[in-house]
């Protein structure tokens, strides 16, 4: 829910705004240099850019992958519709905590949780680059995590996890930078965890078509919006949130070098939830076999666009931003201009992501009538697959 923060102006280390007067005996902070400014927010949306283009191209891979451990989640109409709601509710209990709790007991208990998911989503993102600088002689031994539930024929998976030594190698190293962050709070440790909650974000959570990608877009627009404009509570607890949560750059960085304190930042919902549909136009370009990627390219212009345009009205405004304000309108609205003028709108709201996902997996395209008890009903599916000859014989009573 706070992921989907505004972008907002320079903030200080804690994450207070730049614009909010300063405590009794706390100096006021000067104001940053235009090439500050230029290297913060341009530092910014590149790597806002960044986990949507590979977590695009990953998304790929990941949904014709047969592995139960990189299976994506597939987001419903329905899922679509209720997320802003329960994103409300978890922002709302958010700010309520915040101002009910000491301060300092929930943010230890948020680092501790992010840490841990910290390191699981670095160690998932680096994986396939760090299988480059592995010797091929390397002993990779081949492990699998695997959680059940019950027994004999009513055993149900609860997690099915496979990796390899080379997987604990890429935790490890995550782990360093998890005890970095945890132990300074450091915001190059604070990045390096927002980049791949983003990049896991945008390959793992999957649209199934472009109907519940406008629905999402459109219901977070109304939440972005309501929650900004109209109420303080956005910004308060993203300000209270100490979790990588957002992304952040410097621009006193030119002064004070990496111990600088004077942070823009961005939420990665802003970089999540159109890198989802981004994800979705790229496989649905792939679809038409057509060997060109315009609605991916279209999309993720009109992404460098909206992002663009969210900092210059905060610029001039001196206000945070909703930034799904302008990114929604031009994520959905480019490419619809292109699909208007190459009459392919059909196509694009008639593609079913889902059914790329899991082509190995059979769909039911009808449900039987049937009574009885599940044994029954499971004996008699049974008879009715192994003899089908029978099974025209049955009188219609007998269903």
């Amino acid at each position: 829910a706070v992921g989907a923060a505004a972008m907002e102006e320079p903030a200080a280390h804690n994450g207070s705004a730049a614009g909010a007067a300063p405590g009794a005996g706390t100096p006021a902070r000067p104001p940053a240099t235009p090439e500050g400014m230029a290297l913060a927010y341009g530092s910014l949306v590149l790597m806002a850019l960044l986990p949507i283009f590979f977590g695009a191209l990953r998304s790929v891979s990941c949904a014709k992958s047969k592995n139960s451990s990189e299976m994506p989640e597939t987001i419903t109409s329905r899922d679509a519709a209720r997320f802003p709601i329960v994103a409300s509710c978890t922002l709302l209990g958010l700010y309520l905590f915040f101002k009910i709790f000491s301060q300092e007991y929930i943010n230890l208990l948020l680092s501790m949780y992010f840490f841990v998911l910290g390191i699981l989503a670095l160690s998932h993102t680096i994986s396939p680059m760090m299988n480059r600088f592995f010797p091929a002689n390397f002993p990779n031994k081949q492990y699998q995590l695997l959680f059940t539930q019950g027994s004999g024929e009513s055993k149900e998976e609860i997690v099915n996890y496979e990796f390899d030594t080379k997987d604990l190698v890429c935790l490890a190293l995550s782990s360093v930078v998890g005890v970095w962050y945890l132990l300074r709070k450091h915001w190059i440790a604070n990045n390096l965890f927002g980049l791949a909650f983003s990049l896991n974000g945008v390959e793992l959570l999957h649209l199934n078509n472009v109907s519940t990608g406008c629905i999402l877009l459109g219901g977070l627009f109304i939440y972005d919006v309501f929650w900004v404009f109209g109420t303080n509570v956005m910004v308060t607890v993203a300000k209270s949130f100490e979790a990588p949560i957002k992304l952040v750059f410097p621009q006193d960085l030119l002064e004070k070098g990496l111990d600088a304190d004077n942070f823009a930042m961005l939420g990665l919902g802003d970089i999540v939830i159109p890198g989802i549909f981004i994800a979705l136009l790229l496989r649905f370009d792939i679809s038409l076999k057509k060997n060109t990627h315009t609605y991916f390219y279209t999309s993720f212009v009109a992404y460098i666009f909206g992002l663009g345009l969210t900092i210059f009205i905060m610029h001039i405004f001196k206000h945070a931003q909703p930034a799904l304000l302008y990114l929604v309108p031009a994520c959905i609205g480019f490419p619809l201009l292109v699909a208007l003028a190459k009459g392919e709108v059909t196509e694009m709201f008639s593609y079913e992501s889902s059914a790329e996902i899991l082509p190995h997996t059979p769909r039911l395209t009808h449900f039987p009538t049937v009574s009885g008890s599940p044994a029954s009903l499971a004996d008699s599916m049974q008879q009715k697959l192994s003899c089908p000859r029978r099974r025209r014989q049955q009188s219609p009573s007998a269903m």
